[in-house]
This record gives C-alpha cells, sequence and structure tokens, in this order.
C-alpha cells in the first residue's frame, strides 16, 4: 500500500494554511478520511492506500474567511478538490495544494 500526505501552503499569506478541513475519499466517493491540517499546513494520519483513484477536497472558503478575507457569495473558490490516481503501491504519494482566494495549484510532490 502507497503512503500519501498533503500540504496547503496559502500563498495570500505566504505560510502554511493552518487548520484546513479535507476530506479524503474513493473515486467512488466513499469517505476515508477526514481531518484538518496542522500548524506546518500538513494533515497527519492519512491512511496507507491501494491502487485506485481518490479525491482530496480542502474547505478553502471557510478557511480565508477565517482569516478575514472578505470573500464574495458564492467564493470564487469554496472547496478544492483534487482527483488523483495511485498507480504503484509501494511508492509515497504527496499531494500539495498551493492556495489563495482565487486560485490555487497542484502537482506529485515527493
Amino acid at each position: 500500500m502507497s503512503s500519501l500526505s498533503t500540504h496547503v501552503l496559502d500563498t495570500t499569506h505566504g505560510a502554511p494554511a493552518t487548520g484546513i478541513s479535507l476530506c479524503l475519499e474513493t473515486g467512488s466517493g466513499t469517505i476515508l478520511f477526514t481531518g484538518e491540517t496542522n500548524a506546518d499546513g500538513r494533515c497527519p494520519g492519512l491512511p496507507a492506500l491501494p491502487t485506485g483513484t481518490y479525491r482530496l477536497t480542502f474547505a478553502v472558503a471557510a478557511y480565508f474567511r477565517g482569516k478575514g478575507i472578505k470573500l464574495p457569495e458564492p467564493p470564487f473558490l469554496d472547496h478544492v478538490s483534487i482527483d488523483f490516481g495511485i498507480a504503484d503501491p509501494d511508492a509515497h504519494y504527496h499531494v500539495p495544494l498551493l492556495v489563495s482566494p482565487f486560485g490555487y495549484s497542484t502537482y506529485r510532490g515527493s
């Protein structure tokens, strides 16, 4: 089974995004894990995963509102979902998210 990690960086403030709620689901929508990013923007405790497709969803609007940023209603980005696949059962998969109220990027990290 592959190990999984994530790291969320708030590009508006140039800092780790502390306290973002996230959810890990299978490709068919079964919830495997819910949690929140820590002071370093990471979420410990993500489960090891077999090969397959998955989705990580991050509650970004709630996070930015909590930081005092006035967002339009509805916000441009409410939740950011990243669909990804695990092909190598022996590899580590890192799914970082760099986010602001109006944009985000991701990549397969190490």
